[in-house]
């Protein structure tokens, strides 16, 4: 849903999907292209939101399920007020890691949580915005640990096999308008120019006079 001028886009998908390689990708090729741009992620994203990043991610902590929705939801009602709608007001296209799919996913799907709680806490959280275009990246279970780890894992990416399984089979029952399905096996600068194609669209209703991202 679009604020002002700006443009909301969000990249979702398993750990180690390449969720944050082709968002740093896209920001870069965008901002190249002369588009005013801001990239943020979930949870996180605003100072209390990054705070609460580090206590639920944390493997320190075991979390109950409801209690990990909460604080996700906590985090992102701050991002979502402090971070993305002025943004969005600004006339930015904003670039974000995950958003209310995630939580629909992990919490929903894989932990197993009740779909209309977590669809209420997103909502609420977010006060109805929504990004015009989500790009989900599919990767196999298998592929996490072929991947490698560039960091200590964080708390969800220590859980099991039948988790990842879980959270993958969640995305891909996700299906409908603005949601953009991609293998993330593909290689990196294949998807980039695909993501690209797919947003040039959005670009120019956007910002018309200014339509040479390639």
């Amino acid at each position: 849903m679009r604020r002002g001028r700006g443009l909301f886009i969000v990249l979702e998908g398993p750990d180690k999907s390449g969720k944050s390689t082709q968002a740093r990708l896209l920001v870069e090729r965008l901002r190249g292209s002369g588009f005013k741009v801001a990239h943020t992620r979930e949870p996180g994203g605003a100072a209390i939101a990054e705070k609460i990043r580090e206590l639920v991610l944390s493997p320190r902590h075991r979390v109950h399920p409801v209690a990990e929705l909460l604080l996700y939801e906590a985090a992102r009602a701050q991002h979502t007020e402090e971070t993305l709608r002025p943004a969005l007001a600004a006339g930015k296209i904003v670039i974000c890691e995950r958003y209310t799919m995630s939580t629909t996913v992990y919490q929903g799907f894989a932990r197993g949580l009740d779909p209309r709680l977590v669809a209420s806490a997103n909502r609420l959280a977010t006060g109805g915005l929504r990004p015009a275009l989500t790009f989900v990246f599919d990767l196999p279970e298998a592929e996490f640990e072929r991947r490698g780890a560039a960091r200590p894992l964080d708390r969800l990416e220590r859980e099991p096999a039948s988790f990842r399984r879980r959270v993958r089979a969640g995305y891909r029952r996700l299906r409908g308008p603005g949601i953009v399905s991609l293998d993330g096996r593909r290689p990196i600068a294949e998807l980039q120019d695909e993501m690209l194609r797919r947003l040039r669209p959005c670009l120019v209703k956007i910002l018309p006079c200014n339509d040479k991202a390639s």
